[in-house]
């Protein structure tokens, strides 16, 4: 059976780790502060944003959340961004996603100070992140890696299979974990003969939001598989995209859904944070 990674203890142990730099940047008088805006009530989003909020009183942040109603204008969401864009009190700025249809979210995302886009989708920290430069990392992708070297596993040299070509995931995803020297291969839905190619994966990264697509004949023996999906089975059970009952059995590591990547992409929005406020200070 395989072990499980514990996506809530290491987050707990990151945000812990950021809370104690943050009593020392209070000394200085600096707290990080993060605004979040979100534009009307999608049930998913405000539970997110609730977590977020939740994430920078445990660290120490001052929040903002700016709730916008549904109706509002993208002049008006953009005209709100560049104010927090100019506020030298506000470190990091999101736009919770998705976005009304009326609304443009390249557009939005292209508005936020890539100085403060904490989220790490702005094309400037993206291209900084595909040519391998300092930059903000997009959350996920970062909680992916920190867990994978959670195992202990050196990444270097390894089979790894990326299922999912999004740019918030799949894609950055893959770059990461090339940087780290593994041999990538990234999955689609046009991919043909997935089980086989699965089956060589020392790391496999399942990224598709389909409930319990990969099966354990799909799971190369020992290998480490980290499930970002998060979906509703037939019953209405929140679960991932990986068969997790079946899937331990034969896994060498694996995440759970609840309780696995989600946890710590949470927790790599509050490092990015902090990382934004000693970047700003020149610190």
């Amino acid at each position: 059976m395989g072990a499980i990674i514990d996506g809530k203890l290491w987050a707990a142990k990151t945000k812990e780790n950021i809370r104690t730099q943050v009593e020392e940047l209070k000394k200085r008088g600096l707290v990080p502060k993060l605004t979040v805006i979100q534009v009307g009530e999608n049930p998913a989003s405000t539970v997110y944003v609730n977590g977020k909020e939740k994430d920078c009183a445990e660290c120490g942040f001052e929040s903002e959340v700016l709730r916008l109603d549904a109706a509002v204008s993208e002049a008006e969401l953009l005209a709100e961004i560049e104010k927090r864009n100019t506020d030298k009190a506000v470190n990091g700025l999101i736009v919770q996603l998705p976005l009304p249809k009326h609304i443009d979210e390249n557009k939005v995302i292209n508005a936020i100070s890539p100085a403060k886009d904490v989220d790490g989708f702005t094309p400037v920290n993206v291209g900084h992140m595909t040519i391998g430069e300092e930059c903000f990392l997009p959350c996920t992708p970062a909680g992916c890696i920190k867990l994978i070297e959670t195992t202990g596993i050196n990444i270097a040299g390894k089979q790894a299979v990326v299922i999912g070509r999004s740019n918030i995931v799949g894609k950055p995803a893959a770059l990461l974990l090339l940087q780290k020297n593994a041999t990538v291969t990234i999955c689609h839905s046009k991919t043909q003969n997935l089980k086989e190619i699965c089956m060589d994966a020392d790391i496999l990264v399942v990224a598709i939001g389909r409930a319990n697509f990969i099966t354990s004949d799909m799971i190369k023996p020992g290998a480490v598989v980290i499930d970002v999906g998060m979906n509703r089975n037939d019953q209405g059970k929140l679960c991932g995209d990986v068969d997790f009952a079946a899937c331990k059995e034969v896994a060498g590591y694996i995440t759970p859904v609840p309780g696995g990547v989600g946890l710590m992409t949470r927790a790599m929005l509050m490092e990015n944070t902090l990382k934004a406020l000693k970047i700003q200070h020149q610190l």
